[in-house]
């Protein structure tokens, strides 16, 4: 390497002095010339070069000397909260495609404005560089090291935050960190998108009035709400980059319905920026300040600088929403619970006491072939939301949808004479498991009127209640597993349910069960159990006159 391309090696590797997160923008005083496959994609004596900390320099060419002819653009994008939202180049050279070969900030914000109209290279991506003359390796130097600069928030997030307990505790500690560091921060939201039937978002937000960070569960009706319609979410959500705002200025940009609100309020700046998780998952991080001024460019490097790390904790904690949720929506709530608990192998379990109930639809198969299969999905829905809701509601544990069937629980503890976390004394279990029963009745008996209002079929169903032992634990295949009751009470409850049918009654349950409520019961004798040999005395509720 001779004398000029070692000053200029020198030059590219110099260090910011500053104590604070900043960047220069200078320019390069040599001719620069840039190859590929042989192909010089630029060639420039104008080029700039940035220096950013803890970051390499970066080479920005006028883009008048670079070979935009063999550039396509792509969707990729990304952002730098005092720099702007960068866009992305791809190149093509016969069937060959370098993906990303180099961005731009194509509308920077204002701290970056020198930067407009210039392009940088992926160092990584180049054959040569190739500088007066001389070729060099200059382009894949290392970053530069940490020197007199340290973010005041790296400690707390390798020492204190990945001991934090919950993503709510976690915001609440940043935002507590980032106001230690001098960071004027006025409102703080992380939105994460989750796997829920119910769920489509968690977003945690903390307010500096009140100091405490609080979890909202967004519903998924919100997707076609105006307000989440008009927010800055869409675009990051949907790849766009992030969104820089400053309030404090003449004419400011209220191009999104939260500014406006933010606005009113006193705010002088905010920040929407994705934080990814490892899956590409893309989240969002909102900041907002109500400092004169705004932020500053030393503010957003310190927390720019640790997203990607932050984004590694919150998606540890929504790991385990996401698994808990998955768990409690295909297994229920406290099947999930046990098998997080680590009840996970095959014949893992207890023996338990339960009230089994076993409820099933009547007319499946001809309702089935009368009805496209939308409506009948939607029939099964509503006979589920029914029954099973009803079973949720009093404290019952629903365990398998069999088809048009499904089997719950109401466990007992027959040691305590209190109601525990999952189990129930012996007399909450029967009553819970009877009101269960008539709220199912009772959702059923609307459902029909409404359909009946529809000339729509009637539904008919039969519910069995019978109390009894039961294994309640894992079954099934070594790697496919069900965690779910088995033993002579639950198979009981099945066959007393297909007696519903037959003697044209809704809810019938065993003596054992019916002794406990003789003024609701009332004997319809012995019944043979179809695949049990010995019969059993049946009760039904008593019919009204």
């Amino acid at each position: 390497m001779n004398a000029i391309s070692q000053t200029a090696a020198l030059e590219s590797t110099s260090e910011l002095s500053s104590s604070e997160y900043g960047f220069t923008f200078t320019r390069f005083p040599h001719h620069v010339r840039v190859e590929i496959s042989g192909i010089v994609v630029a060639d420039s004596r104008d080029v700039m070069v940035m220096h950013e900390t803890r970051l390499p320099p970066a080479y920005y060419f006028p883009r008048k000397d670079v070979r935009m002819d063999l550039m396509s653009p792509t969707q990729h994008r990304t952002i730098c909260p005092f720099k702007g939202n960068a866009s992305y180049w791809s190149m093509t050279l016969g069937a060959e495609v370098i993906e990303n070969l180099l961005w731009s900030y194509e509308d920077p914000l204002p701290e970056a404005t020198e930067i407009k109209g210039y392009v940088a290279f992926y160092p990584d991506l180049l054959d040569k560089l190739i500088i007066d003359g001389q070729w060099v390796d200059q382009f894949k130097t290392s970053s530069t090291s940490d020197s007199v600069y340290t973010n005041p928030l790296l400690s707390w997030l390798l020492r204190d935050a990945p001991h934090i307990e919950s993503a709510t505790a976690l915001t609440e500690s940043l935002a507590e960190e980032m106001l230690n560091a001098g960071i004027s921060i006025w409102r703080l939201a992380v939105i994460i998108p989750t796997l829920h039937p119910q769920v489509n978002a968690l977003t945690y937000r903390w307010w500096r009035k009140n100091g405490e960070a609080a979890e909202t569960q967004v519903p998924h009706q919100v997707l076609s709400d105006p307000s989440y319609l008009n927010s800055p979410l869409v675009p990051i959500f949907e790849g766009a980059g992030g969104v820089r705002r400053r309030l404090d200025i003449k004419d400011p940009v209220l191009d999104y319905g939260i500014l406006e609100d933010l606005f009113e309020e006193g705010a002088t700046d905010y920040v929407a920026m994705p934080m990814r998780f490892t899956d590409g998952q893309i989240n969002v991080v909102t900041l907002a300040s109500d400092r004169r001024g705004g932020f500053s460019t030393s503010d957003l490097g310190h927390i720019h600088e640790i997203i990607t790390l932050l984004g590694r904790l919150y998606e540890v904690h929504a790991m385990r929403f996401r698994a808990a949720s998955l768990l409690d929506t295909y297994l229920g709530r406290h099947a999930g619970e046990r098998v997080l608990d680590g009840l996970i192998k095959r014949g893992d379990g207890e023996n338990i006491e339960a009230i089994i109930w076993f409820c099933d639809l009547r007319d499946s198969t001809p309702l089935a072939e009368s009805m496209s299969r939308e409506d009948f999905l939607a029939l099964l829905d509503s006979f589920f939301d029914a029954m099973a809701g009803a079973v949720i509601d009093h404290g019952g544990q629903v365990l398998r949808f069999i088809g048009d069937a499904a089997l719950a629980i109401f466990p007992i503890d027959s040691s305590c004479d209190q109601i525990q976390s999952d189990t129930l004394t012996p007399t909450q279990a029967r009553a819970n498991a009877l009101a269960a029963a008539d709220d199912a009745i009772a959702r059923i008996t609307v459902l029909n009127i409404e359909r009946a209002d529809r000339s729509q079929t009637r539904i008919r169903f039969g519910i069995a209640l019978h109390p009894g032992a039961v294994t309640y634990g894992n079954i099934g295949t070594e790697n496919r597993l069900e965690f779910t009751v088995i033993g002579n009470a639950a198979n009981t409850a099945a066959r007393i349910e297909s007696l519903c049918k037959s003697l044209e009654r809704p809810l019938l349950v065993s003596a054992e069960f019916a002794k406990h409520f003789p003024e609701r019961f009332e004997s319809l004798g012995q019944q043979a159990l179809r695949g049990v040999g010995d019969s059993l005395e049946i009760f039904a509720l008593c019919e009204m006159d």
